[in-house]
């Protein structure tokens, strides 16, 4: 899998996030996805919209993710 494709899952789920995906080997990627649908959500549950966005790719054809979500405010105190 190409992390672009990750990319443009992730964006079409969540229009309004910015989106950064890398990977080399095909199934193991990092993400870091900022979205202002993150407000007032757990960490839980921003992961959860995220792997949902993905649908049944996640443990079939992405192995494994490593996701780190952020709202815009907490992303700007980065």
């Amino acid at each position: 899998m190409d992390p672009q494709i990750i990319k443009d899952m992730i964006a079409a789920g969540l229009p309004d996030a910015d989106i950064v995906v890398a990977g080399d080997d095909g199934t193991h990627f990092e993400a870091r996805v900022v979205s202002a649908s993150f407000n007032g959500k757990s960490m839980l549950q921003q992961h959860q919209m995220v792997y949902k966005t993905l649908g049944n790719r996640m443990g079939t054809e992405i192995h494994a993710l490593s996701l780190k979500t952020y709202t815009p405010e907490e992303w700007d105190k980065q």
